[in-house]
């Protein structure tokens, strides 16, 4: 069953490692408009990469070793919908031939994904929450270093300025703590904590008229992933609606100020990371739709296609993606849905059991096109040339310490939360790369892989 979020507070269902190679994909005729999406389950789920799962050698970044605790909702649709969502997920072969499903084969005659006139005053597009109470009141460079901040003010402006939510410390799998991240960004910023130097080892920025992106590689156990942990998905909904973190905000200046963005997704790991912010929307990618949250199972190549090269930074003007999970086959617009099962509690207590997809289908091996890119420029490793954190009272200066460059990166990993008041002030980000912070000293010793995939309660 599909409530709304405002309606129920999710109790999470643990499923097997054996359910990941068998999620659903549901044929449903499209019904007019992308905008009536909203038929779409939504669900929290681990955020294993199994985008590049099928030819990854590490195991751990592909799929099967995550554990989550949060579940996933969108907060705009009526009981009504969710109702009729329910049955249609449970139907779930409308279009097929016999009923019968199969892995779609991509139509590569469907061209690019065609998206309308998307502007920034579309609704949904600009934030209207509220600001965390955690944050500073609106992003700001050069901020002193705390790398005990508790800020949760994340900013995606370019291929060296850009933030990622992270766990506190490396007690526990991300997907446990979800709620209460923290940011951390490649520049002094936000009062945010700082990405040390020699974590980033691949950055690709892309700048689309729907969302901007950034796909980053490197070794994120320096900013308190615990080795192997495959990460989780962090969004503006959550299971309370607060954000998963609670209070989380983002914001991005391409636009030539800083704006505060309603619709966000994050996934990291322990090796990969992908952020995107949907700048804009139009009727045909509303930007619920093309910020579509909710398949993180399948990781950031899947839900995030783009450039994941290691050894190499750039940035590029792109074509936008078709929405995560929207095949066009055989003529047809097809979703996809992943398979999971549970229960939740309305807010009068009431327990119902869902069940969403199918269990025997199998999931694709990958999203319906990789959106082609131009405009590319190479960019320079993100090192700004300070080694040490100074005390966190102080502004670091490039004069402390020697340059600093970033390592070797694996091409694999994991993939794997909102508004607020819109203030924002215009912002000159034309520094270079990182902020130069040593990495964080480990709070206990190497976690080993978790063992078990929860799946939140499916909503819309």
């Amino acid at each position: 069953m599909i409530i709304p979020i405002r309606q129920v507070v999710a109790l999470l269902a643990v499923v097997s490692l054996a359910v990941l190679p068998t999620q659903a994909i549901v044929y449903r005729p499209d019904r007019g408009q992308l905008a009536q999406r909203n038929l779409l389950a939504r669900q929290a789920s681990s955020a294993a990469d199994s985008t590049a799962a099928s030819d990854a050698s590490d195991s751990s970044a592909t799929g099967g070793s995550s554990s989550k605790s949060s579940s996933d909702s969108s907060s705009s649709n009526s009981a009504s919908s969710s109702a009729s969502s329910s049955a249609d997920s449970e139907s779930g072969t409308a279009g097929s031939a016999g009923g019968k499903k199969k892995s779609p084969a991509l139509d590569s005659s469907s061209g690019p994904f065609q998206f309308g006139s998307p502007t920034q005053n579309y609704p949904g597009v600009l934030a209207v929450n509220q600001n965390g109470k955690t944050n500073p009141a609106k992003p700001k460079l050069d901020t002193p270093i705390n790398q005990k901040s508790e800020s949760r003010l994340a900013s995606i402006n370019s291929v060296d300025d850009w933030c990622t939510f992270g766990p506190k410390d490396n007690s526990k799998p991300l997907g446990d703590v979800e709620a209460e991240v923290v940011a951390y960004c490649t520049k002094p910023r936000n009062d945010a904590r700082v990405i040390p130097d020699g974590t980033v080892t691949a950055a690709h920025f892309v700048k689309t008229p729907l969302y901007v992106q950034v796909m980053a590689l490197g070794d994120f156990t320096k900013i308190n992933f615990a080795p192997g942990d495959t990460g989780g998905e962090l969004d503006p909904h959550g299971a309370t609606n607060k954000g998963n973190p609670v209070g989380g905000n983002v914001t991005s200046n391409i636009s030539g100020k800083d704006e505060f963005y309603e619709e966000w997704m994050n996934y990291v790991g322990y090796n990969i990371m992908c952020f995107r912010v949907c700048i804009a929307g139009s009727d045909q990618a509303p930007p619920g739709t093309e910020c579509e949250h909710t398949l993180d199972r399948v990781g950031c190549n899947w839900v995030m296609p783009g450039n994941y090269a290691p050894d190499s930074f750039d940035t590029c003007d792109a074509d936008p993606a078709y929405p995560p999970g929207i095949y066009v086959m055989d003529g047809q617009t097809s979703s996809f849905q992943q398979y999971a099962t549970g229960v939740f509690t309305d807010e009068e207590g009431q327990s119902h059991s869902y069940t969403n997809g199918n269990k025997k289908a199998k999931t694709p091996s990958a999203a319906q096109s990789l959106p082609s890119s131009s405009n590319c420029k190479v960019a320079p490793s993100i090192a700004n040339g300070i080694k040490s954190i100074v005390p966190t009272t102080s502004k670091p200066t490039p004069q402390e310490s020697a340059s600093s460059k970033a390592g070797s990166g694996s091409g694999s990993g994991s993939g794997s939360g909102n508004g607020a008041d819109k203030q924002g002030n215009d912002e000159n980000n034309t520094d270079s790369g990182s902020n130069g912070a040593v990495s964080l000293v480990p709070t206990m010793a190497t976690l080993a892989a978790a063992v078990a995939v929860a799946a939140g309660a499916i909503f819309i």
